[in-house]
């Protein structure tokens, strides 16, 4: 019996994954999750010595992309639109740079970060493409 109800949660669950309007949400939740922590001042930040010296702070912008153009190809079922999600992610990483710089007190403009934000986003990229071959 127990089995049984295993069985039909997961089949429940595996189709709400799958379901375009979660899947949406789910991209459109990390993309306003990043939004707001990219623009919270530097002063809320902890400052840690051996944080800097593991370079945390760009592990963090990787991270935050490569799962940013993950969840975002994860709603269209084009490769080439794949492309154009990770493209676009990169810009709006270089824009938040700006927003940080301009807008943010005790942030600014950093060109690490941006290339960190571009890897994070070919990251995700890579992983959606082998993804979409598998299936």
């Amino acid at each position: 019996m127990k089995l049984r109800w295993a069985n039909f949660f997961s089949s429940i669950i595996s189709l709400f994954l799958k379901s375009k309007s979660f899947q949406y949400s789910a991209a459109l939740f990390w993309l306003c999750l990043i939004t707001v922590l990219l623009v919270i001042p530097g002063s809320k930040f902890p400052k840690q010595n051996w944080l800097d010296k593991i370079w945390f702070d760009k592990w963090v912008h990787i991270g935050l992309f490569a799962i940013l153009v993950f969840l975002w190809c994860r709603t269209v079922s084009r490769i080439k639109a794949f492309y154009f999600i990770a493209v676009a992610a990169i810009f709006y990483g270089i824009g938040m740079e700006f927003v940080q710089k301009h807008f943010v007190s005790n942030r600014g403009f950093e060109t690490l970060d941006i290339v960190a934000d571009a890897l994070g986003s070919i990251s995700g990229l890579l992983y959606s493409l082998m993804q979409y071959r598998k299936k």
